[in-house]
């Protein structure tokens, strides 16, 4: 195919079809694209949102490109977590909701970069905390058979991501990269999937792309992209599933007074904050007790939302979960 011509498609502010953005992110993430044609794309689809036809064909792509897992065999549905945002505004506490769900048997598979952008990469965090990457797709479906938290590098769920990351990250920008890689899912649409929106245009687009697509999602807003909520200001949170959307939590109009947080970018001092809290010496941020209780409703672990709250407060001492 002519990529010059989708270019010039672009270039003219014009859309490309379900069948052209399927066509050409398959030969992007296939390497049959140089890195210069890869680039324009990329830039020219990055000053725009895109379509619904346009990511339903990018994510058509992506889907026969990244390993899929069987679901653990437990009652519940195992919650995936992309671990891709920035943690620049605030620390990095991906593991503490992890670890939170893992205590209570709930299956975590966290997926992310091994290095840092901006703030404490999630691998060092958890490497920290005594949880090492899994090596492999197989190691990782093992330990998370054997009810282990696990962290997964992106290469290992889908190495057309992880080229299209280390692509971004030479030539800047990477918004698209970024969504894309919270949306791969290992778990072909049997998780519950953390899907954090970069603002409120991009919530609406992902929540109608998950009625769509009749999946199970927990779907907010995050400043930095990550799959935490902010730990001092809630977000709203939507339950998206069999293509019903349940609103959960309002967004906070104000931060709470919570225990101070540790710096962004202290490695040493996130961890031992986090080993804190689940420790009970340090208070759970309400705002992510409030995302645990979203997560057991929506992993089928409690059977309403008022369960769930009234179990994530008792397991994490939190009486704002309730």
């Amino acid at each position: 195919m002519n990529w010059a011509h989708l270019i010039e498609l672009l270039a003219a502010q014009q859309s490309l079809s379900e069948h052209e953005a399927e066509t050409l992110f398959s030969a992007i993430f296939d390497g049959g694209v140089s890195e210069l044609e890869m680039g324009g794309l990329l830039v020219l689809l990055e000053q725009r949102a895109l379509t619904q036809p346009e990511l339903h064909g990018v994510l058509a792509a992506l889907s026969t490109r990244v390993f899929h897992a069987a679901a653990p065999a437990t009652q519940w549905r195992p919650v995936l977590m992309p671990a891709y945002g920035t943690a620049k505004h605030q620390p990095n506490l991906a593991p503490l909701l992890a670890i939170s769900l893992q205590r209570l048997g709930i299956p975590v598979l966290v997926h992310g970069a091994l290095s840092g952008d901006g703030g404490v990469a999630s691998a060092y965090l958890f490497r920290e905390l005594g949880i090492m990457p899994s090596a492999s797709f197989a190691q990782a479906q093992q330990a998370l058979g054997a009810g282990q938290t696990v962290f997964l590098p992106t290469g290992a769920v889908s190495p057309a991501i992880a080229d299209l990351l280390a692509l971004r990250a030479r030539l800047g920008g990477g918004t698209l990269a970024r969504l894309l890689a919270r949306l791969a899912d290992p778990f072909g649409g049997e998780s519950l999937h953390l899907i954090p929106a970069s603002g409120a245009r991009e919530c609406v687009m992902l929540q109608s792309l998950i009625c769509e697509t009749g999946t199970t999602a927990l779907l907010f807003e995050s400043l930095d992209g990550d799959a935490v909520v902010d730990a001092q200001c809630r977000p709203a949170m939507t339950l998206v599933t069999e293509g019903a959307v349940r609103p959960l939590f309002d967004a906070e109009a104000t931060p709470r007074c919570a225990h101070p947080l540790p710096a962004a970018q202290d490695l040493k001092g996130t961890a031992q904050w986090i080993t804190g809290v689940l420790e009970g010496r340090i208070p759970m941020p309400a705002p992510i007790a409030n995302q645990i209780a979203c997560c057991l409703y929506g992993a089928g672990y409690a059977q309403d939302l008022n369960q769930a709250k009234a179990i994530a407060a008792v397991e994490t001492g939190s009486l704002a979960a309730a």
